[in-house]
């Protein structure tokens, strides 16, 4: 019986990564197709990605998707992460209800929350495309941070930053010496999940923008003339990236602990 139990648990993982990762794979080996049609095989070919690289709409577009994703990401990532910290500190009730409020726009559709800032943006006045997209997509991504950095304050101990102020430090010296470092994990969660939806976004930056492109407008924009196998080799690209960016954290991450673990030991035996 537990042999059968061990079966189907692996049938039910290997039939789930199928069914996430098949598509993506598909999308990867016609990049390198040297037809433009996905219908027929006619040989490995680099002659897509010479010709993205050449092709000055496309990467217009890519600059402003990773522009306003790195932007966006690192100033809602500050934000986010002072937003969590004093969430934390408050009282019990009042927490539970600001936590909760900050976790709205999380639930909210986006099309909601676009609609919401064109008109926001119509009545302030505010023209720069590029300007309202990187406020809508900080704005969505503060509550992300949020939500990433909250588990590791509720993990660390209040203990460390009452003893940093006995020592001598201020508030704010206290926090960026202590707290910060203590709850990074949770910090680079939360820049790394900003970033992604970010780049992923679609329908706020439709309804916010004026004028500009980000790649996924771009691409919606093409998509009835037929996806083009260029853009199959940049997705590719940036799906190679973003997996060779989650393997290197995690594995820092696994390496800081264990070195802590280790210190720990170190620390326990000399007592």
């Amino acid at each position: 019986m537990k042999k059968l139990r061990n079966f189907f648990r692996g049938t039910y993982l290997g039939l789930m990564l199928i069914f996430l990762y098949a598509p993506i794979l598909v999308l990867m080996v016609f990049s390198f197709n040297g037809s433009k049609s996905m219908a027929r095989w006619t040989g490995f070919s680099f002659k897509w990605y010479e010709a993205l690289m050449h092709d000055s709409t496309i990467m217009n577009a890519l600059m402003v998707t990773l522009s306003v994703a790195v932007i966006s990401a690192l100033v809602a990532t500050f934000i986010g992460t002072f937003a969590a910290i004093g969430i934390h500190s408050m009282k019990k009730r009042p927490r539970a209800v600001v936590e909760n409020i900050s976790r709205l726009p999380m639930v909210n559709p986006d099309l909601v929350t676009g609609i919401s800032f064109m008109m926001l943006f119509a009545a302030m006045g505010i023209k720069g495309g590029y300007t309202r997209m990187l406020i809508a997509h900080i704005t969505f991504n503060i509550p992300y941070v949020i939500f990433s950095v909250m588990p590791k304050l509720r993990q660390s101990s209040n203990l460390l930053y009452e003893a940093a102020m006995d020592l001598g430090c201020t508030p704010m010296m206290a926090i960026r010496k202590v707290v910060i470092p203590d709850i990074m994990p949770g910090i680079v969660s939360g820049f790394v999940l900003a970033f992604t939806l970010s780049l992923d976004d679609f329908v706020v930056s439709w309804f916010a923008t004026d004028g500009i492109q980000n790649l996924s407008i771009y691409i919606y924009g093409i998509a009835r003339r037929g996806i083009s196998p260029k853009i199959n080799a940049l997705c590719t690209i940036m799906f190679v990236v973003v997996v060779a960016l989650l393997v290197f954290i995690n594995l820092k991450s696994i390496n800081e602990e264990r070195a802590a673990e280790t210190q720990r030991k170190k620390l326990s035996i000399t007592r």
